[in-house]
């Protein structure tokens, strides 16, 4: 009988289970609905007309294992009803439904990791699914949480500053660069503010500045800042804070005023 899929009202984004649980039900029904497309048409053979059905994952396995376990691989081929010499090759037949190719896709891409719509479109259109095949898959699975670019947003901007100490600028960069819409990246990096990313600036001075001891004031100043510079944070903040940085230490930073 085939179970039917309920899919979450309201899943967790950016949590895990907004793709697991999901992607574990997407194959069940799947393969109940291979069984069932099997019971209707009777036996099938891995080479004549009968394999012209048999494209899910299940019909693979229970072909192989049945040669496994009778010990005679012709005898299994006549137990499932393949005429002999039969020369179709395997997996030959019908195309697959364009919407269940575009749903397998995307499970698999979404499987550890989280992606926005713009990823899986750009994945889908990348294989030749048809734009309306990929319209309702998108849609759908934005409907039951399975995409959800705020969430990404979200997750991707509380990642990558404590990771990596990316300031809002940087992120911006990278949100843009995954299609994720305007209105998103300026609510996400919102979360950040001046002072939040300030401090993290000099955490992130403070575990440099070592590895610059011996350089020379100007030579240390602009090894500091660039690296400041290139995680996306500003000028003017840049120069504050190496210029703190470098007065704790007890170097003379007179004249460190102007811009670098």
């Amino acid at each position: 009988m085939t179970r039917r899929t309920e899919w979450p009202d309201s899943p967790e984004p950016g949590g895990p289970a907004s793709g697991y649980g999901a992607a574990d039900e997407f194959a069940a029904e799947r393969g109940a609905a291979a069984d069932e497309d099997g019971a209707r048409s009777g036996p099938r053979s891995r080479g004549g007309p009968g394999a012209r059905g048999g494209f899910g994952e299940g019909a693979g396995r229970r072909g192989r294992s049945g040669t496994r376990g009778s010990g005679s691989p012709s005898s299994s081929r006549a137990g499932e009803g393949e005429p002999r010499g039969s020369g179709e090759p395997r997996g030959s037949g019908e195309p697959r439904d364009p919407v269940e190719q575009a749903r397998g896709i995307c499970l698999r891409l979404l499987t550890g990791t989280p992606r926005t719509r713009k990823q899986l479109a750009d994945a889908l259109r990348k294989r030749e699914i048809p734009d309306e095949a990929a319209e309702e898959v998108l849609s759908r699975f934005e409907d039951v949480g399975l995409i959800d670019d705020a969430a990404f947003a979200g997750a991707w901007v509380e990642s990558r500053h404590h990771g990596r100490g990316l300031a809002r600028r940087a992120l911006v960069r990278e949100l843009r660069t995954k299609g994720v819409d305007s209105a998103v990246i300026d609510e996400a990096v919102g979360q950040l503010d001046a002072d939040q990313e300030e401090e993290t600036a000099r955490e992130l001075v403070a575990r440099k500045l070592r590895s610059t001891r011996g350089l020379d004031r100007d030579k240390r100043l602009r090894r500091l800042a660039g690296m400041l510079a290139r995680k996306g944070y500003g000028e003017g903040m840049a120069l504050r804070v190496v210029r703190q940085a470098l007065e704790e230490e007890g170097e003379d930073t007179e004249g460190l005023d102007e811009p670098f």
